[in-house]
Protein backbone atom coordinates (compact mmCIF):
# COMPACT_ATOMS: atom_id res chain seq x y z
CA UNK A 1 0.00 0.00 0.00
CA UNK A 2 1.07 3.43 -0.53
CA UNK A 3 2.76 5.02 2.65
CA UNK A 4 0.64 8.09 4.36
CA UNK A 5 1.86 11.46 2.78
CA UNK A 6 4.21 13.51 5.43
CA UNK A 7 1.63 15.44 6.70
CA UNK A 8 -0.77 12.71 7.16
CA UNK A 9 1.90 10.08 9.33
CA UNK A 10 0.59 9.60 12.89
CA UNK A 11 2.80 9.00 15.42
CA UNK A 12 3.30 5.12 15.04
CA UNK A 13 3.79 5.98 11.56
CA UNK A 14 7.23 7.00 11.37
CA UNK A 15 10.41 4.82 11.24
CA UNK A 16 13.70 6.18 13.15
CA UNK A 17 14.92 8.31 10.18
CA UNK A 18 11.22 9.78 10.88
CA UNK A 19 11.37 10.54 14.29
CA UNK A 20 15.04 11.80 13.21
CA UNK A 21 14.15 14.19 11.29
CA UNK A 22 11.34 15.73 13.39
CA UNK A 23 14.20 15.83 16.08
CA UNK A 24 16.75 18.58 14.21
CA UNK A 25 18.07 20.70 16.42
CA UNK A 26 17.63 18.38 19.23
CA UNK A 27 20.64 16.04 21.00
CA UNK A 28 21.41 13.59 20.03
CA UNK A 29 20.17 11.23 22.73
CA UNK A 30 16.56 12.67 22.63
CA UNK A 31 16.27 9.51 19.76
CA UNK A 32 16.78 7.25 21.53
CA UNK A 33 14.52 8.55 24.83
CA UNK A 34 12.12 9.02 22.61
CA UNK A 35 11.95 5.48 20.49
CA UNK A 36 12.83 4.02 23.52
CA UNK A 37 9.58 5.69 25.04
CA UNK A 38 7.15 4.71 22.88
CA UNK A 39 8.48 1.40 21.70
CA UNK A 40 10.22 -0.39 24.38
CA UNK A 41 8.57 0.82 27.19
CA UNK A 42 5.42 1.44 25.16
CA UNK A 43 4.39 4.30 27.16
CA UNK A 44 2.24 7.61 26.01
CA UNK A 45 4.13 10.37 24.72
CA UNK A 46 3.16 12.47 27.92
CA UNK A 47 4.98 9.88 30.30
CA UNK A 48 8.10 10.65 28.64
CA UNK A 49 9.53 12.95 31.39
CA UNK A 50 13.05 12.50 30.47
CA UNK A 51 11.97 14.45 27.30
CA UNK A 52 11.26 18.46 28.05
CA UNK A 53 8.02 19.34 28.11
CA UNK A 54 8.03 22.00 25.38
CA UNK A 55 9.05 19.17 23.02
CA UNK A 56 6.64 16.35 24.02
CA UNK A 57 3.67 19.04 23.21
CA UNK A 58 5.29 19.86 19.86
CA UNK A 59 5.48 16.47 19.00
CA UNK A 60 1.89 15.50 20.40
CA UNK A 61 1.01 18.65 17.94
CA UNK A 62 2.56 17.36 15.08
CA UNK A 63 2.45 13.68 15.22
CA UNK A 64 -1.31 12.66 16.59
CA UNK A 65 -2.48 9.48 17.44
CA UNK A 66 -4.07 7.75 14.74
CA UNK A 67 -6.93 5.55 16.86
CA UNK A 68 -9.58 8.05 18.68
CA UNK A 69 -11.79 5.47 20.96
CA UNK A 70 -15.38 5.68 19.88
CA UNK A 71 -16.47 2.82 22.51
CA UNK A 72 -15.28 0.24 24.62
CA UNK A 73 -16.22 -3.04 26.60
CA UNK A 74 -15.27 -5.04 28.75
CA UNK A 75 -16.57 -8.55 29.34
CA UNK A 76 -18.50 -9.19 32.81
CA UNK A 77 -15.01 -11.48 34.07
CA UNK A 78 -12.88 -8.75 33.37
CA UNK A 79 -11.14 -10.70 31.17
CA UNK A 80 -11.66 -9.71 27.53
CA UNK A 81 -11.83 -5.99 26.25
CA UNK A 82 -12.60 -4.49 22.77
CA UNK A 83 -12.27 -1.37 21.76
CA UNK A 84 -13.89 0.33 18.52
CA UNK A 85 -11.52 3.07 17.65
CA UNK A 86 -12.60 6.11 14.64
CA UNK A 87 -9.50 6.59 11.80
CA UNK A 88 -8.81 9.57 10.20
CA UNK A 89 -10.99 9.56 7.05
CA UNK A 90 -14.03 8.69 9.27
CA UNK A 91 -13.39 4.24 8.97
CA UNK A 92 -13.48 2.49 12.23
CA UNK A 93 -11.86 -0.64 13.26
CA UNK A 94 -11.65 -2.65 16.41
CA UNK A 95 -9.14 -4.55 18.39
CA UNK A 96 -9.81 -7.39 21.14
CA UNK A 97 -7.32 -8.02 24.43
CA UNK A 98 -7.87 -11.17 25.99
CA UNK A 99 -6.32 -12.20 28.83
CA UNK A 100 -5.51 -16.20 29.72
CA UNK A 101 -3.80 -17.37 32.75
CA UNK A 102 -0.87 -17.97 30.62
CA UNK A 103 -0.50 -15.19 28.85
CA UNK A 104 -2.05 -12.16 27.32
CA UNK A 105 -3.05 -11.82 23.67
CA UNK A 106 -3.88 -8.87 21.32
CA UNK A 107 -5.77 -9.17 18.34
CA UNK A 108 -5.54 -6.43 15.72
CA UNK A 109 -7.19 -5.61 12.72
CA UNK A 110 -5.11 -4.83 9.31
CA UNK A 111 -7.79 -3.15 6.98
CA UNK A 112 -10.80 -1.09 7.76
CA UNK A 113 -13.69 -3.68 6.51
CA UNK A 114 -12.89 -6.62 4.03
CA UNK A 115 -13.20 -7.57 0.75
CA UNK A 116 -13.10 -11.22 1.10
CA UNK A 117 -16.96 -11.33 1.48
CA UNK A 118 -17.34 -14.16 4.07
CA UNK A 119 -21.25 -14.37 4.63
CA UNK A 120 -21.26 -15.56 8.50
CA UNK A 121 -18.60 -12.86 9.27
CA UNK A 122 -19.57 -9.60 10.29
CA UNK A 123 -16.79 -7.57 8.96
CA UNK A 124 -17.19 -9.63 5.39
CA UNK A 125 -20.58 -8.79 5.23
CA UNK A 126 -20.29 -4.62 5.79
CA UNK A 127 -17.83 -4.55 2.99
CA UNK A 128 -14.26 -3.38 2.52
CA UNK A 129 -13.14 0.50 2.80
CA UNK A 130 -9.16 1.16 3.08
CA UNK A 131 -5.89 -0.60 4.16
CA UNK A 132 -4.42 0.47 7.55
CA UNK A 133 -0.76 2.02 7.60
CA UNK A 134 1.81 0.31 9.71
CA UNK A 135 1.36 2.76 12.25
CA UNK A 136 -2.21 2.04 12.73
CA UNK A 137 -1.69 -1.60 13.41
CA UNK A 138 0.92 -0.98 15.51
CA UNK A 139 -0.73 1.76 17.45
CA UNK A 140 -3.81 -1.36 18.39
CA UNK A 141 -1.14 -3.08 20.13
CA UNK A 142 0.89 -0.44 21.72
CA UNK A 143 -2.61 0.64 23.34
CA UNK A 144 -3.67 -2.30 24.14
CA UNK A 145 -0.15 -2.72 25.81
CA UNK A 146 -0.67 0.40 28.33
CA UNK A 147 -4.62 -0.89 28.99
CA UNK A 148 -2.91 -4.51 30.17
CA UNK A 149 -0.37 -2.71 32.25
CA UNK A 150 -3.27 -0.39 33.70
CA UNK A 151 -6.05 -2.43 33.91
CA UNK A 152 -9.77 -1.20 35.02
CA UNK A 153 -10.92 -2.08 38.92
CA UNK A 154 -7.44 -2.71 40.50
CA UNK A 155 -6.76 -5.68 38.74
CA UNK A 156 -3.28 -6.98 38.21
CA UNK A 157 -0.66 -5.81 35.59
CA UNK A 158 -0.42 -7.94 32.64
CA UNK A 159 2.15 -7.85 30.22
CA UNK A 160 0.83 -8.47 26.29
CA UNK A 161 2.78 -11.46 25.07
CA UNK A 162 0.92 -12.30 21.92
CA UNK A 163 -0.26 -10.85 18.94
CA UNK A 164 -2.75 -12.42 16.00
CA UNK A 165 -3.64 -10.69 12.98
CA UNK A 166 -6.90 -11.82 12.82
CA UNK A 167 -8.95 -9.02 13.94
CA UNK A 168 -11.19 -7.17 10.75
CA UNK A 169 -9.40 -7.13 7.06
CA UNK A 170 -7.26 -9.84 5.41
CA UNK A 171 -3.75 -9.54 6.44
CA UNK A 172 -2.31 -11.27 2.98
CA UNK A 173 -4.23 -8.75 1.40
CA UNK A 174 -2.43 -5.11 3.20
CA UNK A 175 1.12 -7.90 3.62
CA UNK A 176 3.61 -4.69 3.14
CA UNK A 177 1.99 -2.93 6.09
CA UNK A 178 1.14 -6.03 8.29
CA UNK A 179 5.15 -6.97 7.68
CA UNK A 180 6.13 -3.74 8.88
CA UNK A 181 4.22 -3.98 11.86
CA UNK A 182 5.46 -7.45 12.62
CA UNK A 183 9.52 -5.55 12.12
CA UNK A 184 8.55 -2.83 14.80
CA UNK A 185 6.61 -5.40 17.20
CA UNK A 186 9.61 -7.97 16.96
CA UNK A 187 12.72 -5.79 16.94
CA UNK A 188 11.34 -2.59 18.89
CA UNK A 189 8.62 -4.01 21.41
CA UNK A 190 10.19 -6.99 22.00
CA UNK A 191 7.15 -9.50 20.91
CA UNK A 192 8.99 -12.88 19.98
CA UNK A 193 7.98 -13.65 16.20
CA UNK A 194 7.44 -17.21 17.33
CA UNK A 195 4.24 -15.43 19.50
CA UNK A 196 3.37 -13.59 16.51
CA UNK A 197 0.62 -14.81 14.06
CA UNK A 198 -0.90 -14.12 11.00
CA UNK A 199 -4.44 -15.14 9.89
CA UNK A 200 -5.33 -15.92 6.10
CA UNK A 201 -8.51 -17.35 4.08
CA UNK A 202 -5.80 -18.51 1.64
CA UNK A 203 -4.45 -15.68 -0.43
CA UNK A 204 -1.85 -17.93 -1.59
CA UNK A 205 0.83 -15.41 -3.09
CA UNK A 206 0.65 -13.80 0.47
CA UNK A 207 1.35 -17.26 2.02
CA UNK A 208 4.12 -17.80 -0.29
CA UNK A 209 5.77 -14.20 0.62
CA UNK A 210 5.10 -15.47 4.26
CA UNK A 211 7.02 -18.66 3.63
CA UNK A 212 10.07 -16.23 2.53
CA UNK A 213 10.26 -13.68 4.85
CA UNK A 214 13.03 -13.81 7.27
CA UNK A 215 10.99 -14.09 10.75
CA UNK A 216 9.61 -17.48 11.69
CA UNK A 217 5.74 -15.68 12.37
CA UNK A 218 2.68 -18.60 12.56
CA UNK A 219 0.33 -19.23 9.98
CA UNK A 220 -2.97 -19.58 10.58
CA UNK A 221 -5.57 -20.64 7.67
CA UNK A 222 -9.43 -19.89 8.43
CA UNK A 223 -10.50 -23.00 6.94
CA UNK A 224 -13.89 -23.74 7.16
CA UNK A 225 -14.54 -26.07 4.89
CA UNK A 226 -12.71 -28.93 3.63
CA UNK A 227 -14.44 -29.80 -0.32
CA UNK A 228 -13.96 -26.86 -2.52
CA UNK A 229 -17.99 -26.99 -3.44
CA UNK A 230 -18.87 -25.71 0.32
CA UNK A 231 -15.68 -23.84 0.83
CA UNK A 232 -16.89 -21.91 -2.37
CA UNK A 233 -19.74 -21.07 -0.86
CA UNK A 234 -18.51 -19.99 2.58
CA UNK A 235 -15.12 -18.66 1.48
CA UNK A 236 -15.26 -17.22 -2.06
CA UNK A 237 -11.50 -16.80 -2.33
CA UNK A 238 -11.16 -20.24 -2.69
CA UNK A 239 -12.74 -20.06 -6.17
CA UNK A 240 -9.20 -18.61 -7.31
CA UNK A 241 -7.07 -20.16 -4.82
CA UNK A 242 -8.86 -23.82 -4.51
CA UNK A 243 -7.58 -26.56 -1.79
CA UNK A 244 -5.53 -27.96 -4.17
CA UNK A 245 -3.27 -24.92 -4.74
CA UNK A 246 -4.14 -23.61 -0.83
CA UNK A 247 -2.22 -27.23 0.23
CA UNK A 248 0.54 -26.67 -2.13
CA UNK A 249 0.88 -23.12 -0.42
CA UNK A 250 0.69 -24.54 3.14
CA UNK A 251 3.08 -27.13 2.82
CA UNK A 252 5.59 -25.34 1.14
CA UNK A 253 5.66 -22.80 4.14
CA UNK A 254 6.10 -25.16 6.18
CA UNK A 255 9.12 -26.94 4.86
CA UNK A 256 10.30 -23.33 4.38
CA UNK A 257 9.58 -21.92 8.01
CA UNK A 258 9.94 -24.67 9.88
CA UNK A 259 6.40 -23.45 11.94
CA UNK A 260 3.83 -25.20 12.85
CA UNK A 261 0.81 -24.60 10.54
CA UNK A 262 -2.92 -24.20 12.11
CA UNK A 263 -6.43 -24.34 10.27
CA UNK A 264 -9.25 -22.25 11.52
CA UNK A 265 -12.62 -23.82 11.43
CA UNK A 266 -15.77 -21.63 12.80
CA UNK A 267 -18.13 -24.35 13.39
CA UNK A 268 -21.53 -23.68 12.08
CA UNK A 269 -25.04 -25.43 12.80
CA UNK A 270 -25.84 -27.94 10.06
CA UNK A 271 -23.29 -26.70 7.97
CA UNK A 272 -19.45 -27.88 8.37
CA UNK A 273 -20.01 -29.82 12.01
CA UNK A 274 -21.01 -33.05 10.15
CA UNK A 275 -19.30 -36.44 10.11
CA UNK A 276 -17.82 -36.14 6.44
CA UNK A 277 -16.76 -32.38 7.33
CA UNK A 278 -14.90 -33.70 10.17
CA UNK A 279 -13.33 -36.44 8.13
CA UNK A 280 -12.31 -34.73 5.52
CA UNK A 281 -10.73 -31.97 7.79
CA UNK A 282 -9.29 -34.53 9.27
CA UNK A 283 -7.29 -36.13 6.11
CA UNK A 284 -6.80 -32.53 4.95
CA UNK A 285 -4.70 -31.06 8.02
CA UNK A 286 -3.09 -34.62 8.91
CA UNK A 287 -1.20 -34.41 5.67
CA UNK A 288 -0.13 -30.80 6.57
CA UNK A 289 0.78 -31.99 10.33
CA UNK A 290 -1.92 -29.37 10.99
CA UNK A 291 -2.93 -28.41 14.38
CA UNK A 292 -6.97 -27.85 14.05
CA UNK A 293 -8.61 -24.76 16.27
CA UNK A 294 -12.41 -25.66 15.89
CA UNK A 295 -14.32 -22.20 16.62
CA UNK A 296 -17.74 -22.17 18.20
CA UNK A 297 -19.01 -19.42 15.89
CA UNK A 298 -20.37 -16.01 17.62
CA UNK A 299 -23.63 -14.78 16.02
CA UNK A 300 -23.12 -12.03 13.68
CA UNK A 301 -26.64 -9.72 12.94
CA UNK A 302 -26.99 -10.47 8.84
CA UNK A 303 -26.15 -14.49 9.16
CA UNK A 304 -29.45 -16.57 10.18
CA UNK A 305 -27.15 -19.91 10.78
CA UNK A 306 -25.92 -20.46 14.34
CA UNK A 307 -23.26 -21.76 15.75
CA UNK A 308 -22.94 -25.31 16.91
CA UNK A 309 -24.21 -25.79 19.99
CA UNK A 310 -21.85 -27.36 23.15
CA UNK A 311 -22.56 -30.91 22.52
CA UNK A 312 -21.98 -30.70 18.58
CA UNK A 313 -18.41 -29.07 19.74
CA UNK A 314 -17.58 -31.74 21.39
CA UNK A 315 -18.79 -35.01 19.21
CA UNK A 316 -16.85 -32.74 16.32
CA UNK A 317 -13.33 -32.57 18.52
CA UNK A 318 -14.13 -36.00 19.68
CA UNK A 319 -14.72 -37.35 15.96
CA UNK A 320 -10.95 -35.48 14.69
CA UNK A 321 -9.15 -36.77 17.84
CA UNK A 322 -10.41 -40.37 17.06
CA UNK A 323 -9.45 -39.84 12.79
CA UNK A 324 -6.17 -38.60 14.25
CA UNK A 325 -6.37 -35.18 13.90
CA UNK A 326 -4.48 -32.01 16.09
CA UNK A 327 -7.74 -30.69 17.55
CA UNK A 328 -8.59 -28.09 20.21
CA UNK A 329 -11.33 -25.83 21.33
CA UNK A 330 -10.53 -22.65 21.32
CA UNK A 331 -12.53 -20.66 24.33
CA UNK A 332 -15.56 -18.42 23.07
CA UNK A 333 -14.72 -15.13 24.56
CA UNK A 334 -16.56 -12.02 24.55
CA UNK A 335 -20.18 -12.86 23.59
CA UNK A 336 -21.39 -10.67 25.37
CA UNK A 337 -19.64 -7.52 24.08
CA UNK A 338 -20.02 -8.48 20.50
CA UNK A 339 -16.38 -9.87 20.52
CA UNK A 340 -16.68 -11.53 17.00
CA UNK A 341 -14.77 -9.76 14.41
CA UNK A 342 -16.49 -7.01 13.05
CA UNK A 343 -19.77 -6.93 15.68
CA UNK A 344 -19.45 -4.08 17.80
CA UNK A 345 -18.75 -1.75 14.75
CA UNK A 346 -21.79 -3.55 13.49
CA UNK A 347 -23.97 -2.85 16.41
CA UNK A 348 -22.96 0.91 16.36
CA UNK A 349 -22.96 2.13 12.35
CA UNK A 350 -23.84 -0.69 9.92
CA UNK A 351 -26.85 -2.76 9.43
CA UNK A 352 -26.93 -5.73 7.54
CA UNK A 353 -29.22 -7.67 5.60
CA UNK A 354 -28.97 -11.53 5.41
CA UNK A 355 -26.88 -12.62 2.55
CA UNK A 356 -28.24 -14.70 -0.31
CA UNK A 357 -26.80 -18.66 0.39
CA UNK A 358 -26.49 -20.97 -2.23
CA UNK A 359 -27.71 -24.79 -1.11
Amino acid sequence: MPRPDADERTRYDLDRDGFDARLDGEPRYRLDQLWTGLYGQARPLDELTTLPKALRARLDADLPLALDPVHESVSADGATVKWLWGLRGGARIETVLMHYEERSTVCVSTQAGCAMACGFCATGQAGYERQLSVGEIVEQVVRAIQRARTPDGGGEPRRVSNVVFMGMGEPMANFDAVWGAVERLQGDIGISARHLTISTVGIVPGIRRLAAAPLPVNLAVSLHAANDELRDELVPINRRYDLAALAVACDDYVAQSRRRLSFEWALIDGVNDRPSDAEELAAYARARRAHINLIPLNPTPGYPTKGTPPDGVRRFRDHLSGLGANVTVRQNRGTDIDAACGQLRAEHEVTIAAPARRR
